[in-house]
């Protein structure tokens, strides 16, 4: 027994240099995937820190100009402030988001004083929409967000954004549109169906699916007028990729995004206003000047993506 004792010591003894030899080369390697673990961490700070992006800032932030407010639908009525001021009923049916105020009288102090639906709550903007209707039943949307982007223009341009003019209104697309090729901003598509191809008029949505309208408001302004005799002249679209000289200040570009429970025949569906083409959007800016001045600040000048509260 002893014998073989030490017979395992001498074992031992002979394998000891190769253990050692494997534990050295254990630690040689954990030192290198540590080192180049550290040169990884260095390499993405110096990263962040050309992006701009703070020490200690989230990993994940977007590197997207938007904020955002979700604003669903408060009534209907044959209103519109823009177009008509002081003419309540003067209109085709419209709906409303936001602003659960909102009438045919309305106008800035009246906004300020009203209350909304949005998230955030302090956005008390006014937005409407001509009411679309299945046959003759009125169809609400059940999603409506409105996106406020820095896309359309160059990064550099992104920078020198500026807050909406307190009380600014726009009117986008063409409400007396004869023809599609009359409204080239309003676009109409189906959610979870990306086979179906976008169209300027309605399109016919599969089972399971939901209509769509996307509409893109102007970002330029003429940095004077907050409204116009049609409502669009003080604003204006972008021009490989800044603005025109008429129109030199740039503003967000309000997104409209509305999605209706309904799919299928598109011949059931239109729009007060008519058919599907002549779909338009009126934006009453009551932002208040600081939160929406933060936002522009913080979320499209600095080219991040924000959510409802107006922080990355």
């Amino acid at each position: 027994m002893l014998f073989r004792n030490r017979n395992s010591r001498e074992h031992r003894r002979r394998r000891s240099p190769r253990s050692w030899r494997r534990r050295v080369a254990g630690l040689a390697a954990a030192a290198l995937a540590l080192s180049l673990v550290q040169a990884n961490i260095g390499n993405a700070a110096g990263d962040r820190a050309a992006a701009g992006i703070a020490p200690g800032a989230a990993a994940d932030v977007v590197r997207v100009a938007e904020f955002l407010a979700e604003c669903p639908f408060t009534h209907r009525a044959p209103d519109d402030p823009i177009v008509f001021p002081g003419l309540p009923g003067a209109s085709h049916m419209h709906s409303f988001f936001g602003n659960d105020t909102t009438n045919g009288n309305s106008d800035l102090e009246s906004l300020e004083k009203g209350r909304t639906s949005c998230s955030p709550e302090t956005d008390l903007s006014s937005y409407w929409v001509p009411t679309l209707y299945d046959g003759d039943r009125e169809v609400e949307p059940t999603g409506t967000t409105f996106y406020y982007l820095g896309e359309g223009v160059r990064d550099d341009i992104i920078r020198q954004i500026q807050p909406f003019p307190r009380g600014l209104r726009i009117v986008a697309g063409n409400a007396k549109a004869a023809g599609p090729q009359e409204n080239t901003i309003a676009r109409w598509s189906c959610l979870h169906a990306g086979h179906v191809d976008p169209s300027q008029d309605f399109v016919n949505c599969p089972p399971g699916t939901m209509l769509e309208s996307y509409l893109d408001f102007p970002q330029c302004w003429n940095g004077t007028d907050l409204d116009s005799a049609d409502h669009k002249s003080h604003m204006a679209y972008p021009v490989a990729g800044a603005c025109p000289s008429t129109h030199p200040v740039p503003v967000p570009k309000l997104r409209q995004v509305l999605r209706y429970p309904v799919n299928g025949d598109p011949a059931r569906f239109r729009l007060a206003s008519g058919a599907g083409y002549t779909m338009h959007g009126d934006f009453f800016n009551v932002w208040p000047e600081e939160e929406l001045a933060q936002r522009v600040r913080d979320c499209i000048n600095a080219i991040v993506k924000c959510g409802f509260d107006g922080t990355p």
